[in-house]
């Protein structure tokens, strides 16, 4: 029996990288960052525009760790009433999967008046945990007990990997904390190394492979790398999750961070290249759709139309009416019109006071990268 990884007691801030390994991956890497963040700015409104890719970034870190529902799945369930009828276990994935945007945002607000620290994973980590399957495990507190990585359900011994122990949590996340404040060479490999150190820390209970996943963003956006901390990364981690685990463990295992900084660097070039694809497209779409969507519908109200169905891909016909500031005769009267030009799908029909529930197939299929509706 291998025994377990444990973690790298003494070795952070790492005392050993191989800078020569690292150095073809941070041009490229700062290269395709600055890339992505010029087109950010040049989106009007980025946050409403690539609202469906932080829905799926929820849904793709999410997975990493069991979930197994979609975005789209996600998507229908909040357009409300009319949904359909979910199971149990499905219905717990998406409220983690709502509850990954919301710690988003609530750690996004934050950063508005306080500098990236504890304080604001903790509050984040409370909003994460909230009414979920981990909500009785110490939301928003460090851990104050032992915790270990392997099989569901296996012992310690049993344990693929065993994380600082409780009583070391303050001092370890108090040096993690310390690093993000500290001058070094390069902020990408800054942000590998503090997303490696906080899995290895493993500092709560539940909910930290999500958590470190979103410090990535989160610590780009403290740092003014990108001007919103819209950057999804879980694609890579999720396509390549073997990899990322095993590099993640080889840090505590072999002290090798070298080749874990490689593996992320080149995860934000990939990444990056792909975001800005989407970007892109979608950008493109909504330019598009104000003219179709004016056309089709020879309203005053096309603009808030367009502005609705980019922030909410999946709608039931009664929020339309009520949430997209038109009048209540025109909102329908659009609705039918964008379902018969198929700029919108309707995915099931009115039934009684049940209300129809639409999508906006394009949008959805750029986010997912494939045909999906």
């Amino acid at each position: 029996m291998v025994p377990p990884v444990k973690y790298h007691d003494g070795d952070f801030p790492p005392k050993k990288i191989d800078w020569p390994q690292l150095v073809p991956w941070i041009g490229p890497a700062n290269a395709a960052i600055a890339r992505y963040d010029a087109l950010l700015t040049a989106i009007p409104n980025a946050s409403l525009l690539l609202s469906p890719l932080t829905t799926k970034e929820a849904v793709l870190s999410s997975r990493i760790e069991g979930t197994q529902a979609t975005m789209g799945e996600v998507l229908e369930y909040e357009a409300g009433p009319g949904k359909k009828e979910v199971s149990s276990a499905k219905e717990a994935d998406i409220h983690e999967i709502i509850n990954y945007r919301a710690a988003m945002r609530e750690a996004e607000n934050m950063l508005t008046e306080l500098p990236f620290c504890n304080r604001i994973l903790k509050a984040a980590h409370r909003v994460l945990l909230s009414g979920v399957r981990g909500h009785g495990k110490s939301p928003g507190r460090f851990r104050l007990t032992p915790n270990w990585i392997g099989p569901a359900g296996c012992t310690v011994e049993d344990a693929r990997y065993i994380p600082i122990s409780a009583d070391k949590i303050p001092e370890g996340m108090s040096q993690w904390e310390k690093y993000i404040y500290s001058n070094q060479p390069d902020a990408l490999v800054q942000l590998g190394i503090l997303h490696a150190e906080f899995e290895a820390l493993h500092p709560f209970l539940d909910g930290n492979g999500r958590l470190g996943r979103m410090c990535v963003p989160l610590f780009m956006f403290y740092k003014k790398i990108i001007q919103s901390p819209t950057f999804y990364i879980s694609e890579y981690f999720e396509k390549n999750r073997d990899e990322y685990y095993e590099r993640l463990l080889a840090v505590s295992r072999d002290k090798d961070w070298t080749q874990w900084c490689v593996f992320f660097l080149k995860a934000i070039v990939e990444q990056a290249g792909n975001n800005q694809t989407k970007a892109k497209d979608i950008l493109s779409l909504y330019e598009t759709m104000k003219l179709k969507i004016s056309d089709a519908t020879r309203s005053q109200y096309a603009i808030h139309a367009v502005d609705f169905i980019f922030n909410r891909p999946f709608f039931n016909a009664t929020d339309f009416v009520d949430v997209a500031d038109i009048p209540n005769s025109t909102a329908r009267n659009m609705l039918r019109k964008l379902r018969d030009f198929h700029i919108l799908k309707e995915i099931q029909p009115s039934s009684g006071r049940r209300p129809a529930i639409f999508a906006f197939p394009e949008l959805i299929n750029i986010t997912e990268g494939s045909k999906v509706i």
